[in-house]
Formats: structure tokens, C-alpha cells, sequence
């Protein structure tokens, strides 16, 4: 499977979707700029945007929710041992309340992978954030950052746009 995500005006956005009427779009908003997402096996619609390999699914992607993208330069090396990391935790977050969806996307082209949360609510993140189950799973990462990663890690968050009402 295959995600795909670009960045624009919610009506260039939703201009893409009405030539593609049998793919689920997913709209979000930032304090910059609307993005949309979904998933696909192979095509790619956006002229200009990111591709990625969904490694890790957990949930069903919500039309209301708060997303938050880690996104996580990694080397060329790294890579094997980034992506086992995930796949040897990837049941931690899931049992969190508020949590609805996560995906791992390994990049098509570049280096940055995406860790893909999304939550009923703004406040479960910060609750997932604050609890001991989060810190156990990065401890040490606060002071170091592991070797494997290639730049620093930023995060995006979104809030998802409902649909009915745009």
C-alpha cells in the first residue's frame, strides 16, 4: 500500500478530488496550510506532493481527529534499524485512549519518514505525550538523538476538515 500527500489551498485540494471521484481524499488544516491524504496501491494523482510505503498500519483513518506527522530524516544505513525499532513497538500506542489511526510511511524518494498518529482530540496526544508508556519508548532520544537519524525530526499536526461541512 501506498500514501500519497501534498500541500496547497483547500480548493486546489478539493479541485484534485473532483477528477478523482473514486479515491477517499482526507482534508487537514494547520497553521499554515491544508494538506491532502490517502492511500492507494500504486497511483500517484498529485503533480507535486510526497509518496511513501505504508510499513505499519494500526486503525481505520478517521474524518475528525487530530493528526500529528512525525516526520524523521534517516540514513541510508539506518533505515533497517529505524524500521525494526517501529515494528518491535508498534502495539504500544494503540491501547492509548482517544488513539485512531497510526501508519509508519517509509519515503519513495528522499530520506523523511513519516510516523503518522492520529487522535480523537488535541488533548489524547498530549495525554499519549505525557504518560510513562510514551517516555519508556523514548528514553534517552531527549539528550541524544539516535545516530541513525540524518537531520533533526520536526513534527506537522492537523486538524482533520470535516467534509459535510466545507
Amino acid at each position: 500500500m501506498k500514501a500519497f500527500m501534498t500541500n496547497g489551498t483547500l480548493d486546489v485540494l478539493k479541485s484534485i478530488a473532483k477528477k478523482h471521484p473514486d479515491i477517499d481524499f482526507y482534508y487537514m488544516n494547520s497553521d499554515t496550510s491544508s494538506l491532502a491524504y490517502y492511500e492507494d496501491k500504486a497511483r500517484n494523482v498529485f503533480s507535486s506532493g510526497r509518496a511513501y510505503e505504508v510499513l505499519i498500519t494500526k486503525g481505520k483513518i478517521q474524518e475528525e481527529g487530530y493528526i500529528v506527522m512525525n516526520n524523521i530524516p534517516v540514513t541510508d544505513e539506518g533505515q533497517p534499524i529505524f524500521e525494526d525499532r517501529f515494528k518491535q513497538r508498534q502495539d504500544e500506542v494503540d491501547a492509548m485512549p482517544g488513539f485512531q489511526a497510526f501508519r509508519l510511511l517509509r519515503p519513495l524518494e528522499g530520506n523523511t519518514y513519516v510516523v503518522f498518529t492520529q487522535w480523537a482530540s488535541e488533548q489524547d496526544f498530549t495525554n499519549w505525550k505525557n504518560s510513562d508508556q510514551f517516555k519508556e519508548s523514548h528514553k534517552g532520544q531527549a539528550t541524544k538523538p539516535p545516530a541513525y537519524f540524518a537531520d533533526r525530526p520536526f513534527i506537522t499536526s492537523y486538524h482533520m476538515i470535516d467534509q459535510e461541512e466545507e
